[in-house]
């Protein structure tokens, strides 16, 4: 679900500005890291880097059950898309965490 659109310039070093609108969003000040996720279809995502990038425990084992549901039943894997994160969405809008 995309929240948010924003373009920049590529300077002729390489450089760019982050719109303010993204800067904002993300949470980002001066001097703060970024973290770059380049996907196999050309998408970059964008991030704050920070303590939030630390591995997850829970990670790696559900990253091997996958990889052994996928080789073994492919046909019960199925994209996530941006309708069934808004169906996701409206079964927890209004719940308080914690």
């Amino acid at each position: 679900m995309t929240i948010l659109t924003a373009e920049s310039t590529l300077t002729s070093r390489y450089q760019t500005t982050i719109p303010d609108a993204v800067r904002k969003v993300l949470g980002l000040g001066k001097q703060d890291r970024l973290l770059y996720r380049v996907t196999e279809a050309g998408e970059v995502r964008l991030a704050k880097a920070g303590a939030q990038d630390a591995e997850d425990p829970a990670l790696a084992p559900f990253l091997a059950l996958f990889d052994k549901r996928l080789a073994t039943r492919p046909d019960q894997i199925f994209p996530y898309t941006d309708a069934d994160a808004e169906q996701d969405i409206a079964l927890v809008k209004g719940v308080k965490a914690g």
